[in-house]
């Protein structure tokens, strides 16, 4: 698999699907949560999946089952470091308003860079639901881009949908468009030798 999750897919609660053992979900969500410290690119899916651990469904062990094997294809992906970037602290915020199928409230995602360095991300469904969009973008900038203060000055400018690193923190994504984003998060793929390389030149 080349994504994590099919393009625009969204999971419910599907009350009228096969039930499936909670318990061996709850053990792929468990490792699943697990890996999202180092993989930003399998956070929203997994914390969608997430919500679903009591009562699971068909439908949503093959939401999960389709994430172990696009781990399988991106064994070697993970997060990347450089040592000379800046200290400048960036934060994205997006909103996919009425984004929960079951509830109706929007997802948030968040993600502050330092420099050209991922250090913070979070995908989240806002406690209550918003009558707007609008709405929605004022909550998601007062609990994110607080953290952008600096000397008491927050500088907040306008992203288009295209550049919007946020955006793989909302909603199932396609291809060309994961690929773009987790590049720009600073994910790279590292083969064996290729981590074996890096030692060697870090300890010149």
């Amino acid at each position: 698999m080349d994504t994590p999750m099919v393009e625009k897919f969204k999971l419910d609660e599907d009350t009228q699907g096969k039930a499936m053992d909670p318990t061996h979900f709850h053990g792929m969500i468990g490792t699943l949560m697990y890996l999202t410290a180092s993989r930003p690119d399998l956070t929203f899916v997994v914390c969608m999946c997430a919500r679903y651990q009591a009562k699971p469904t068909e439908k949503h062990l093959h939401a999960v089952k389709r994430m172990f094997k696009y781990l399988r294809g991106t064994v070697n992906r993970g997060l990347w470091y450089p040592k000379d970037s800046s200290i400048a602290l960036t934060a994205y915020t997006y909103i996919d308003h009425v984004g929960c199928q079951d509830t109706r409230r929007s997802k948030f995602g968040c993600m502050q860079l330092l420099g050209d360095r991922l250090v913070s991300w979070s995908s989240k469904r806002q406690k209550s639901a918003a009558i707007s969009s609008t709405k929605d973008e004022f909550i998601a900038l007062s609990g994110c881009c607080a953290q952008q203060v600096e000397n008491g000055v927050v500088e907040l400018y306008f992203v288009n949908t295209e550049y919007q690193l946020a955006n793989i923190f909302t909603k199932a994504l396609g291809r060309e468009r994961i690929k773009f984003l987790i590049n720009k998060l600073g994910m790279r793929s590292f083969t064996p030798e290729t981590l074996k390389q890096l030692a060697d030149e870090a300890e010149e």
